[in-house]
Formats: C-alpha cells, sequence, structure tokens
C-alpha cells in the first residue's frame, strides 16, 4: 500500500494542510481558476484551525490540573528542581498525623477505628521497651534538603533496628544561625518540646524539604526508638546541620 501524503499526527497533519492551503491557493491563482471553488477548502481549514487550537489549550490546561492534583495528594516536587515545596501533600501529611496518633500513649483501637487507620493485631509476645538510642547524622548538601540517615547506637555499622522497635520517631526544631538549639526533654513518656513531630522512619533514613525562608537557619533533629506497642525509648543526642540555600 502506497504512503499516505497526509500526515497521520494531528500537530503535523495541521502544519502540512496550512501550508497545503497557501500553495494550492497560489496554484490555483497562476492558473487563473475560479476561486470560489476553493472556499469549501478555506472554510474547513479555518474550522480545523480553530477547533485543533481549543484542543491544545484544552489538552495543556487538563495536564496543568492533573500535575495540580498529583502535587496536591503527593506532595510538592523534589528540591532541585526549581519549585520551592509551599502546601505538603495530604497523603504524605495524613501519614504523617497517622503515625503520632498510632504511638500516642492514650490512643485506642476504637479510636484507630473511628479514624480508618490501621487497628494492631494483639498476639505473640509483648514487645520490649527500646533501651538504646538512634545515632543519627545529617546530609546537608543539596538545596533547601536534608538527608537524615540513623542506625541504632549498640550497632552503629549496621542498619537494623532493635528487636520490637517499629522505627525511629523523628522531632525537628529550627531557630536562627546565632540562636541556641531549644532544650531536649529527657523524660521519653513526653514530646521534645519546642521541636515539632516530622515522622516515624523504619527505613533508616527520612528526607526533609524546607522554604526559602528557612535559608541560612539551624536545623535541630531529636530521634527516640518507638516499639510496636508505641512504648517510646530514650532520646538520641540532637543533631544539627544548616539549611543550604
Amino acid at each position: 500500500m502506497p504512503h499516505d501524503y497526509i500526515p497521520r499526527p494531528d500537530s503535523d497533519f495541521s502544519a502540512w494542510a496550512n501550508h497545503y492551503y497557501e500553495a494550492v491557493k497560489k496554484w490555483w491563482d497562476t492558473q487563473g481558476l475560479d476561486p470560489s471553488d476553493l472556499k469549501p477548502l478555506e472554510d474547513a481549514l479555518e474550522s480545523w484551525n480553530k477547533d485543533f487550537a481549543a484542543h491544545i489549550a484544552a489538552q495543556a490546561k487538563a495536564e496543568a490540573a492533573a500535575a495540580a492534583k498529583r502535587q496536591a495528594r503527593h506532595g510538592p516536587p523534589a528540591a532541585g528542581t526549581g519549585v520551592p515545596p509551599v502546601t505538603p501533600g495530604l497523603e504524605p501529611e495524613a501519614r504523617r498525623i497517622a503515625a503520632f496518633i498510632q504511638t500516642y500513649p492514650k490512643t485506642t483501637d476504637a479510636d484507630r477505628a473511628t479514624i480508618g487507620i490501621r487497628v494492631r493485631v494483639e498476639g505473640g509476645p509483648p514487645s520490649p521497651t527500646p533501651t538504646s538510642r538512634p545515632l543519627a547524622r545529617v546530609e546537608s548538601g543539596q538545596r533547601l534538603t536534608h538527608t537524615l540517615r540513623f542506625t541504632d547506637e549498640s550497632t552503629p555499622t549496621r542498619k537494623a533496628k532493635p528487636r520490637g522497635v517499629q522505627g525511629a520517631e523523628v522531632w525537628l526544631a529550627l531557630a536562627d544561625a546565632d540562636a541556641p538549639p531549644p532544650p531536649l526533654n529527657t523524660d521519653p513518656r513526653d514530646g521534645a518540646a519546642g521541636y515539632r513531630f516530622l515522622a516515624i522512619s523504619s527505613r533508616g533514613n527520612l528526607k526533609t524539604d524546607f522554604t526559602s525562608e528557612d535559608r541560612g537557619r539551624t536545623a535541630y533533629y531529636a530521634l527516640r526508638w518507638v516499639s510496636t506497642r508505641g512504648d517510646k525509648g530514650p532520646w538520641s543526642e540532637v543533631t544539627s546541620a544548616t539549611v543550604a540555600a
């Protein structure tokens, strides 16, 4: 079957159709033919150009809406893309708050069922209360981004968590460069006054994105192990790093 001279992709077809009409009209006029015979072709081209432009605009609008929807659910693009984070994504925020509720001492299974988060399954030997502390370091080379990596102080060269631990509870405080870090409450039953809860990480690392207003400030991190029963271990040493501009 011979190759069709009319391109199949719409963008190629549109460029071809406009060139085709101009070339045909020039040839038509050169031959002295009746221009009214080209009127249906001219009208069809005008209709195509209008509708194709409307289609391109609607497609761009739909793609922008889809991107906005993805960001609203999953969060802003990663640091380094040139797009500063403005509003956190709904899903990571929901998971962050759920992690806090799960380990809050007064949370009951009835609360979990009502809220719609995982209800813990009882069974097996109880998990021991953590006695060791996370050992953390901060990678701060990227702009407006920190990557926190941590292990257990008793096995600093291994990634394994202590037995019966679900992860490390990570808290963050931001202070001006010349200000001292907020004091850390050493009672494992309490939260870290002056710090805000970030997440419970079970992977041995956690990435934190900052806004441009945080440039040059110092981020202080405090961690503690949390058992599968929600019991909290002792606080780690406070680890800090500057938020790179």
